[in-house]
């Protein structure tokens, strides 16, 4: 089956969105691992083409960015996920489930938003996945994330 013939990455085309190439870790880790029925990806950060799409601290002000972008931002790294889990899977259809879904925001000390920021990822997996796309899930403020980057988000999935 070709990439365009998955129904999950069916859906994401109708969205206008196309999952990429998994990005390559920036450190000592694989992007995504497999045990069992479960699939654990690293934290997937907002890569578009091999570059941060953004960096910096969420929050509202001058020089922070914005919520709405940081929301946007936690979908492309949703997206990036997925393509962690088809790295590990070959076909994004054979998750039968999202079981979790963790969110790292690297926030302004003022910003309280994290879980409004993260539902960019847990939108974007329930329209890949409908109903097997909702998940438990933690949206964690932090101080700083890898390259500077405003958001992080690893998924668990569990598949056939």
């Amino acid at each position: 089956m070709s990439d365009a013939q998955g129904a999950v990455e069916q859906r994401l085309a109708e969205l206008g969105l196309t999952v990429p190439d998994v990005a390559p870790p920036v450190a000592v880790y694989v992007p995504a691992v497999r045990d069992g029925a479960l699939v654990w990806t690293s934290g997937q950060l907002p890569m578009v083409g091999g570059q941060l799409a953004a960096t910096g601290k969420v929050g509202e002000g001058d020089g922070l960015v914005s919520p709405e972008d940081a929301k946007d931002l936690a979908r492309t790294c949703a997206l990036n996920a997925l393509a962690a889990v088809k790295s590990a899977i070959g076909d994004l259809d054979l998750v039968e489930r999202v079981v979790k879904v963790v969110g790292f925001v690297a926030s302004d000390p003022a910003f309280t938003g994290q879980p409004g920021v993260v539902n960019g990822a847990s939108e974007l997996l329930g329209q890949a996945f409908g109903d097997a796309g909702i998940h438990a899930r933690s949206a964690v403020g932090v101080a700083v994330l890898p390259l500077d980057a405003p958001v992080e988000v690893e998924i668990t999935v569990r598949v056939r």
